[in-house]
């Protein structure tokens, strides 16, 4: 290995692992604020990107009729809550809202995005320019995250975190079903936001590169500010403290949980849109790239958001060298990982017999 493919390896895994970085940062932050593994985090991701493409390719947005159907099993779910509610059917802890204009919006807004990708000619939409593709891709993406949460995982907060895990997994087989629907077994990949390349010495930097690294260090500093300024951002880090002591002060973990979910949708839409100009997408590859994020995450033992990140990068670059020195256990590689961080963590933390725990 010479010092120009040590660079261009570098340069790849500096991408992969800021992507994985995002990733790894959503996952903290559904876990310590819902408990939940978000497993369908890679759908988001396949989401994005192959949405993207088929704008791009002048296809059928098929994607806003999966909104549409989780928007209004979202509703249906609602009201049966207060059916039962109003037959007494419920305890006083189960009580819910009444319906209001709030349980009408989601609909109305899924509605609204078919009719539009519907009435919008393909070709019309292929012709858009990047910025708007990529809003149009959130937009559809995005509202997933929360209506999920409500649909799959907010009846059963207070349930033990295995039946979460359990939950996550599921949905995440229903998803990686309903992506194959909606794209085919086809791969997909998008233009890049730029063709151009950046000359340093010996080293060519591509822009879509810096693009990744670029947006990924300004969300991340714009998640740092959020958490540290915001009154919704001191929400989640109170909800992520102690969900009980959260309620409390008048903070609503569900409220805080579909929030969280819903940075999570976009953190992992945005990295499909970064992602699928650089590599080629199937339906099924959110998982792989997500199980990189939670590896990344897990060195940060799912509660440090530095460490998440710090961990998500070096997945990145030993992915990346390991192409290089052993491209058939690459993923072997990158997935042990996992297992020294985890001694590690077991060795150096107090354990104490749960019959002795209280």
């Amino acid at each position: 290995m010479n010092a120009q493919i040590a660079l261009l390896l570098g340069q790849d895994g500096m991408t992969s692992g800021a992507v994985y970085a995002l990733l790894a940062l959503s996952i903290v932050l559904v876990f310590t604020v819902t408990r939940v593994l978000l497993v369908p985090q890679g759908e988001f991701v396949t989401f994005g990107a192959m949405s993207m493409a088929a704008m791009q390719a002048g296809t059928p947005l098929r994607l806003a009729w999966l909104v549409l159907a989780v928007a209004l099993l979202r509703a249906a779910l609602r009201a049966l809550s207060v059916l039962r509610q109003r037959h007494g059917r419920v305890s006083a802890d189960e009580a819910v809202d009444p319906l209001g204009w709030r349980d009408l919006a989601a609909p109305a807004y899924a509605l609204a995005l078919l009719l539009l990708t519907r009435a919008v000619p393909a070709p019309a939409l292929q012709s858009l320019a990047l910025p708007l593709q990529i809003a149009l891709t959130l937009a559809l993406v995005v509202p997933l995250g929360p209506w999920l949460y409500d649909l799959c995982f907010a009846p059963i907060a207070s349930a033990h975190s295995l039946v979460l895990l359990i939950v996550s997994i599921a949905l995440h087989v229903v998803l990686v079903g309903i992506a194959l629907l909606m794209f085919g077994a086809e791969g997909a990949r998008t233009a890049p936001f730029s063709d151009s390349v950046l000359e340093l010495g010996s080293a060519r930097l591509q822009a879509q590169t810096l693009w990744v690294v670029g947006v990924t260090v300004g969300l991340i500093g714009a998640l740092y500010l959020a958490f540290e300024h915001t009154l919704a951002g001191k929400a989640l880090r109170a909800t992520a403290v102690s969900r009980l002591g959260a309620q409390l002060m008048g903070i609503s973990p569900t409220a805080a949980g579909r929030f969280s979910f819903a940075l999570a949708a976009a953190i992992g839409a945005l990295s499909g849109v970064l992602i699928a100009p650089i590599t080629t997408l199937y339906y099924d590859s959110g998982f792989l790239i997500s199980l990189k994020g939670f590896v990344g995450a897990v060195c940060g033992g799912l509660v440090s958001f530095p460490l998440g990140a710090a961990g998500a990068l070096g997945v990145g670059l030993i992915e990346s060298f390991s192409t290089f020195w052993a491209s058939a256990y690459k993923e072997v590689l990158v997935f042990t990982l996992i297992l020294p961080v985890l001694l590690w963590r077991s060795l150096s933390a107090g354990h104490h017999d749960e019959e002795h725990a209280g």
